[in-house]
């Protein structure tokens, strides 16, 4: 059964961190790309960030450049999100996703997590 559990969110005042992380089960793990997404009230949920299979290439939305740092442990299942300089538009739901694309380039596996709730607010 395939399982991607968030974790680590919580209430933070703008300029503080938080850590999220998601455990990875039922699937070969090491060989999908990993994302985050997140999702604030009334507005479509949006790419945060992602990381190749291997972890040797990241990616991320202008918005978080410079302040989330998405990183993952193959060893472990488990891909992590370090969540730096938190701003109150940082507030959404996060959402970790799994995916794996066949080598025609085709998306094969599309997974997603339950969400982990942050809030940034004084």
């Amino acid at each position: 059964q395939v399982q991607l559990v968030e974790s680590g969110g919580g209430l933070v005042q703008p300029g503080g961190s938080l850590r999220l992380s998601c455990a990875a089960s039922g699937f070969t793990f090491s060989s999908y790309a990993m994302r985050w997404y997140r999702q604030a009230p009334g507005k479509e949920r949006e790419l945060v960030t992602a990381i190749t299979a291997s972890g040797g290439s990241t990616n991320y939305a202008d918005s978080v450049k410079g302040r989330f740092t998405i990183s993952r442990d193959n060893a472990k299942n488990m891909v992590y999100l370090q969540l730096n300089s938190l701003k109150p538009e940082d507030t959404a739901v996060y959402y970790c996703n799994a995916r794996y694309w066949d080598t025609r380039g085709q998306l094969i596996y599309n997974y997603w997590g339950q969400g982990t709730q942050v809030s940034v607010s004084s």
